[in-house]
């Protein structure tokens, strides 16, 4: 599988990887530098891998169908992404998009494609929940478990918030596509995502 990422494209997804994390690490409170390293973990495991394996599921679905696909940064985007964050304490984060590449690309193709990422994304809520639930048990034992609360919440907060986003059914947004192939499909997708997204802010729920 490693053999299908060229050289550019990890670097590419790296870089976009780490900006992302930066990013979203300036919006977590932090008095020190051991509570900053902390937040920076915790945005790579969870922003990062969340938007590592959405561009890599749309990747891999592409070339399931025969064309050759590769993510590609945007520096500029990058930039702003990190500036905004540590300005106001705001992420705008579209690091990039994976180009497909070839001719005669179906309707039906493109929207399972495109919805790749976002069931991608809601895929890994299935683990963060589970890790969440992990520090439910082990809070009468205080093993660890305000870490694993805070991982299993954001893990679950951010994927959804990745899916969500994508699936809003406008300009180059993953949602716009997959609505004009199977509006069935869509309307799964988005429910799914903003009904996990604003669940996770009533904890009673989960």
């Amino acid at each position: 599988m490693l053999e299908r990422i060229s050289r550019r494209e990890r670097f590419d997804l790296i870089m976009a990887w780490l900006a992302i994390s930066v990013a979203f690490s300036l919006i977590f409170p932090r008095a020190n530098l051991s509570q900053y390293l902390t937040s920076l973990s915790l945005s790579m495991l969870t922003v990062g891998v969340g938007f590592v394996l959405h561009e890599l599921a749309h990747k891999f679905t592409a070339m399931h169908y025969g064309y050759w696909a590769e993510f590609r940064k945007d520096n500029i985007m990058l930039l702003v992404a990190v500036v905004l964050a540590a300005l106001v304490g705001v992420v705008f984060a579209a690091p990039g998009a994976t180009m497909i590449y070839g001719a005669g690309i179906t309707r039906e193709q493109n929207g399972k494609i495109s919805a790749a990422g976002p069931l991608t994304n809601l895929l890994l809520c299935i683990p963060f929940a589970l890790v969440l639930l992990l520090s439910g048990w082990l809070a009468p034992i205080g093993a660890g478990w305000n870490l694993l609360s805070l991982i299993g919440v954001v893990g679950l907060q951010v994927n959804a918030m990745i899916a969500a986003f994508n699936m809003l059914p406008v300009s180059v947004l993953d949602g716009r596509k997959v609505l004009a192939w199977n509006p069935a499909v869509f309307v799964v997708l988005i429910v799914a995502a903003f009904g996990i997204l604003i669940a996770t802010f009533y904890p009673i729920v989960l």
